[in-house]
């Protein structure tokens, strides 16, 4: 069970930011205090932008019980107040239960590295989700000018793992949101990701409509792009406008996917997708009430 949690992140926060180096340990990276609540305030930059109000209201209730058992994680700043690098959301629960003062670990950290301690805590936790993860990733990216490559070495990923994030930003609005809220998972958002850009909404209709499986969303994606390579090669005439009036006929009776293909010779094929034999039978159903 160990290994699995680390296999998140690979390395500890000590390594990443070289604070073990043996010729450091002189000089203390952190230490412990008790902080009135009212000298902390929350990183701008903190990668977690959604917090379940209700889990925060049970964490509230158990603070108000037996306290804050562990520690935030602070950073001092020259005016006398703290900025939280980890642990608002106990933070915030603490101020709902009514509590003065907080256990903290005051660590000595330089401003360039608040934001990436802050989101490499967080996916050691599995407290974001993959957008925030994601969006974590660009602004260290941006704001610390790094490549893609020193951004997975800070934060232990390996290189194909941040460039998946990345490409999460690139998705529509819609799917992003999909993701975010956890109607689809990181594994289909991969699968849309992979098609260009109308398919990808029509991809995400059909995951969540059909409650597809990852592999599912992956065959569909894959289906889905090849289609538009073959339609994209095919040299044909254009289809006369009886064939389009046919579909939305179809698709109007039946609600199914309808696709028609004209060959040279005149003929044609019509193809009626289903999903799985559940759709099948919803079908036979459908035809069954057709007079």
């Amino acid at each position: 069970m160990t290994a699995q949690k680390n296999r998140g992140l690979g390395r500890g926060l000590d390594a990443i930011f070289g604070t073990t180096n043996p010729t450091q340990q002189s000089k203390p990276m952190s230490e412990m205090a008790e902080i009135a609540i009212a000298d902390i305030e929350p990183n701008p930059l903190q990668p977690r932008s959604m917090f379940d109000e209700e889990a925060l209201k049970e964490l509230s209730e158990s603070i108000a019980q037996l306290g804050v058992i562990q520690p935030i994680t602070l950073k001092r700043r020259n005016d006398g107040r703290y900025t939280i690098i980890s642990g608002e959301r106990r933070w915030r629960a603490a101020q709902m239960a009514g509590v003065d003062r907080l256990p903290a670990y005051i660590r000595e950290v330089e401003d360039e590295d608040l934001h990436a301690m802050a989101l490499v805590e967080n996916i050691q936790r599995q407290d974001l989700n993959a957008i925030e993860i994601a969006l974590g990733m660009q602004r260290l990216i941006e704001e610390c000018g790094l490549t893609q490559e020193a951004m997975a070495e800070k934060v232990g990923k390996k290189r194909s793992t941040v460039s998946n994030y990345m490409r999460l930003l690139a998705l529509p609005s819609e799917v992003q949101l999909a993701l975010k809220e956890g109607i689809i998972s990181m594994g289909h958002a991969k699968a849309i990701a992979g098609l260009d850009g109308e398919l990808q909404l029509k991809a995400l209709k059909r995951c969540i409509k059909k409650s597809l499986s990852v592999r599912q969303a992956e065959m569909l994606a894959k289906k889905m792009s090849e289609k538009a390579r073959n339609i994209n090669t095919e040299v044909e005439d254009e289809y006369p406008e009886s064939y389009s009036r046919l579909v939305v006929e179809f698709e109007r009776v039946l609600s199914e996917n309808i696709a028609i293909k004209r060959t040279k010779s005149g003929s044609c094929r019509i193809t009626i997708e289903c999903a799985n034999d559940t759709e099948v039978d919803k079908l036979i159903a459908k035809l069954g009430k057709i007079k």
